[in-house]
């Protein structure tokens, strides 16, 4: 914050990745930050993510890189398998220090896990309120108020909305009927197994006719990860996502029944599963982040899709750039929030630009001859060693040679 300017109120809807990220930079900041989460504690679930490029560096510059590290799954490679269980063809996580992270990275870890970690580095100076949502709001050029689920209301200088892909506050932001949704045509779902002795630290990739994909990845010695991803256009596909649990789970298990290899463990243990979430594969794109005094970030900004690479680190890098410039200009929010976007919009078109779903659908074929053909070309370059040395020797990871602005704020070393 510049010297003589007083503090922002700033109102985050969203406690995930972005939303607490933000947080820690607007502290630091001298600015007074409120979270409201609608879940009644802290989101401490998911799958596994990774972080890779900018996003490595953004963690590195929070001070928490050594925290990430301790936390990290142990993912040595990626199989792609056959209907008994073998590999034919691996491809190993770079660990060289150089070049870009193959289909795992260097970097894998639980999303509670991260979550956990910014919770801790945020909780002492940001207000946290769990069990609330934001409902609405409205503003003038002086403030803006919002309204909250429990029927409170409170005035702040600035509203983030970092609620996620399918963010509330973006939709009141953006004009009636737009649809900020590039779709690909793939869904997914996941949950929680438990581990069995054959379960290893390679992510096993299994193919099935019929544009279909199971995934097996194992973060700890008593839990296992599966994956379901589909290849569908259909209605019932995207409707099936806010169904109940129930309706969602019997989807899936009647799109998979017949696949073969684990699929009858794997249907079995979604019934028991601590954890199951369903979603359709999108990008996020609209052409602003943010009208007067409030804005958007993470996710419900610029969602890259899983097939990015990049969704954790893109949230990591805009929150970044978001609070520099709230920092460096909180007396003039306009400046701020058209930098935020004239400087981190680049960026986050790499990302997003870099997921084709034309590839993507090569990976998902519809036919086992189609399959073979896959394996083999997939066998042949692990025998030349062609992945590890494309990893080793590029240029640039995910994010391209895109850099990080400077610090938003100074980090204590104590």
């Amino acid at each position: 914050m510049t010297k003589g300017s007083r503090p922002l109120r700033v109102l985050v809807a969203g406690g995930g990745i972005a939303g607490q990220a933000l947080a820690y930079w607007l502290t630091r900041g001298g600015h007074r930050v409120t979270v409201v989460e609608r879940f009644p504690a802290l989101r401490a679930t998911g799958a596994q993510v990774d972080l890779r490029g900018q996003g490595i560096e953004a963690v590195k510059r929070m001070g928490l890189l050594d925290t990430v590290r301790a936390k990290l799954v142990d993912e040595a490679g990626v199989a792609f398998i056959d209907a008994r269980g073998r590999a034919r063809a691996t491809i190993m996580a770079n660990t060289s220090g150089q070049g870009r992270q193959t289909l795992t990275s260097e970097y894998e870890i639980m999303r509670g896990d991260l979550v956990r970690i910014l919770h801790d580095a945020t909780k002492d100076d940001t207000e946290y309120v769990f069990g609330t949502s934001v409902d609405g709001f409205e503003q003038d050029e002086h403030e803006v108020t919002a309204h909250f689920s429990d029927g409170s209301s409170g005035a702040f200088d600035l509203l983030v909305g970092a609620d996620g892909q399918g963010s509330r506050i973006r939709r009141a932001l953006l004009p009636k009927g737009s649809d900020p949704y590039w779709r690909m045509g793939i869904h997914m779902a996941y949950w929680f197994i438990p581990r069995i002795a054959s379960d290893s630290t390679i992510r096993d990739t299994y193919m099935v006719p019929g544009g279909r994909q199971i995934m097996r990845r194992s973060h700890n010695p008593t839990e296992t990860q599966v994956y379901f991803v589909l290849r569908e256009a259909s209605d019932a596909a995207s409707a099936i996502h806010r169904a109940p649990v129930e309706a969602q789970q019997e989807f899936w298990a009647a799109r998979f029944r017949d696949a073969g290899w684990q699929t009858e463990r794997f249907i079995e243990g979604m019934r028991t599963s601590p954890f199951f979430y369903s979603q359709e594969v999108v990008q996020v794109r609209t052409d602003t982040w943010s009208k007067g005094r409030v804005v958007l970030a993470g996710d419900a900004a610029h969602c890259a899709s899983p097939y990015s690479g990049m969704g954790i680190s893109g949230g990591l890098v805009g929150a970044h750039v978001l609070a520099g410039e709230i920092n460096r200009h909180p007396d003039d929010l306009p400046t701020a929030l058209a930098n935020y976007d004239s400087v981190l919009r680049p960026f986050v078109n790499h990302i997003q630009g870099g997921v084709n779903p034309r590839l993507l659908r090569l990976a998902m074929p519809r036919t086992q001859r189609a399959i073979d053909a896959f394996q083999a070309a997939a066998s042949l370059a692990c025998f030349l060693r062609v992945p590890d040395l494309v990893a080793r020797h590029s240029k640039e990871d995910r994010g391209g040679d895109w850099r990080l602005p400077a610090n938003p704020a100074p980090v204590s070393t104590g």
